[in-house]
């Protein structure tokens, strides 16, 4: 309906992940929204905005919303903008704007704390790319804030690297013991578990590794 704020899912870059594309439904099968790949806010017609996926309605149960034709005034304001940035001024940042009046982004806000499952290489391209694209106050305080998410996502990871450490420990004792009572079977399968928690403990530390990298390159490029 007209006025409604509208999203579609699509894939996010060559990450193995998918973002939500918003915009605002102008009621007459155009939507308003910062178009891809241009990065500008255009009117478009509701096939060009889908791409064929469905389309979904964004609700907001509690707080301010404007009524139908202030948010489609507001969007029209903003037709011809080209200040796109991914994590400061995106598509859900502009329709929400012309929804409530407050620039935000949720999954923004939750992007960066799912990171352990992206490739940190591009994802520090993004966010480096990002900051480059806002004033420089702004940039340290979301420095900031990015490398508290990596904290809050390393707090997460190493807590379970030390438990997998710990169990390949347990299971080369349980290997030593079953060799001295002469009983290969469970020394076999005792090395078999020690195996596995190899592996993982292998891909938990190149996790780490990568937050790590990711925090030595913000630090030391935190003026961009």
């Amino acid at each position: 309906m007209r006025g409604d704020q509208i999203y579609v899912y699509r894939n996010l870059w060559d990450f193995d992940s998918m973002y939500e594309h918003h915009g605002i439904d102008c009621g007459d099968g155009t939507v308003i929204h910062y178009r891809k790949p241009s990065e500008i806010v255009e009117k478009t017609s509701w096939v060009t905005f889908s791409r064929g996926n469905q389309v979904s309605v964004k609700h907001y149960s509690q707080g301010f919303c404007f009524v139908s034709d202030i948010v489609v005034a507001r969007a029209e304001n903003r037709l011809g903008e080209a200040k796109y940035n991914f994590l400061f001024n995106n598509c859900e940042h502009f329709a929400t704007w012309c929804k409530t009046g407050i620039s935000h982004s949720k999954q923004i806000q939750d992007f960066i704390p799912v990171m352990g499952k992206l490739n940190k290489t591009k994802l520090y391209e993004v966010i480096k790319r990002s900051l480059k694209q806002t004033d420089h106050n702004n940039a340290e305080r979301l420095v900031q804030q990015a490398l508290g998410d990596i904290k809050v996502v390393w707090d997460q990871i190493q807590p379970e690297y030390k438990q997998t450490i710990a169990e390949i420990e347990s299971w080369e004792k349980v290997a030593k013991e079953a060799v001295k009572r002469d009983r290969d079977d469970l020394a076999r399968a005792a090395l078999e578990k020690k195996r596995d928690y190899q592996q993982k403990a292998w891909k938990l530390e190149q996790e780490l590794n990568e937050l790590a990298d990711m925090t030595e390159k913000l630090l030391i490029n935190d003026k961009f």
